[in-house]
């Protein structure tokens, strides 16, 4: 039958050759479990690599093909964000086969409508904004809350229609701060006397 064996902390085990193999027991557990049994190491890559204790970064692909060969891969699976499946792309070069699993909450590989990861984090956000806008309607406050997503708005857009965000902002539209006075003096002469903003990392007026 097939084997399937698991690369720890990513390109960083392959060139190192940090590998197990896997069976249904390393599987058992894990479904409510974020992060990855495996380990990660975002980023590393094979042609550009600086190891423990080196200053230099060198390409070290062909030691990561080595790692591939001993232990007889047929196949490479990779799961990861943007970042991987390019570096993947670029590392492959049609020397094995590769199948590429998006995983990333801020949801932004192209051509994917939602990334593992991307709905669990949205919950979470969700939450956290439940709770805030209790405190911020308590107290009468303007509390803005910052997310991950970098470059793309995915999750404050459906973290901040979910959880009821009075001003959300995405790197996609571009925003001044007085259109933000705007919207909170708006709200004050409603008698709202509190405001929830949600603001992707990338968003800049």
């Amino acid at each position: 039958g097939d084997r399937v064996i698991g690369i720890e902390d990513g390109y960083e085990g392959l060139i190192e050759g940090r590998y197990r193999e896997l069976d249904i027991n390393d599987t058992r557990g894990i479904l409510r479990i974020g992060g990855t049994i495996l380990g990660s190491s975002n980023r590393t890559d094979p042609t550009d690599y600086t190891g423990p204790g080196e200053t230099e970064p060198r390409d070290r692909s062909s030691e990561a093909f080595a790692t591939l060969e001993k232990v007889g891969a047929e196949a490479l699976i990779v799961v990861g964000g943007d970042g991987t499946m390019l570096l993947t792309h670029q590392f492959a070069k049609g020397r094995i086969p590769v199948v590429g699993i998006p995983k990333t909450i801020d949801n932004d590989v192209h051509g994917t409508d939602y990334a593992i990861g991307f709905q669990t984090c949205i919950t979470t956000v969700t939450d956290a904004l439940d709770k805030l806008h209790t405190t911020a309607e308590s107290h009468h406050r303007i509390v803005l809350l910052e997310v991950m997503g970098r470059s793309a708005g995915w999750v404050a857009l459906f973290a901040g229609i979910a959880g009821g965000a009075d001003i959300i902002l995405i790197p996609e539209r571009a925003y001044s701060i007085e259109q933000i006075l705007d919207k909170v003096r708006q709200r004050e002469a409603r008698g709202s006397h509190f405001t929830i903003g949600v603001i992707a990392e990338g968003s800049a007026a």
